[in-house]
């Protein structure tokens, strides 16, 4: 199974509300906005805050 792209559509980032981009190499959603990256555990997003990854200007996506 797969994450599902639909969810994709709806979900937002718990803090700014913005949209999240999936990174499936690294299995993490990513806000741009924040720089943060949620992970994707057994294909469930886990959103919240103290399990985000703090991200480095050259892993934001373009």
């Amino acid at each position: 199974m797969a994450l599902d792209y639909k969810l994709l559509e709806i979900v937002a980032c718990p803090i700014c509300k913005g949209k999240l981009n999936y990174d499936k190499e690294r299995a993490e959603l990513v806000c741009r906005a924040d720089k943060l990256a949620y992970p994707v555990e057994d294909d469930i997003p886990v959103l919240l805050e103290n399990r985000a990854r703090q991200l480095t200007s050259d892993e934001l996506p373009s």
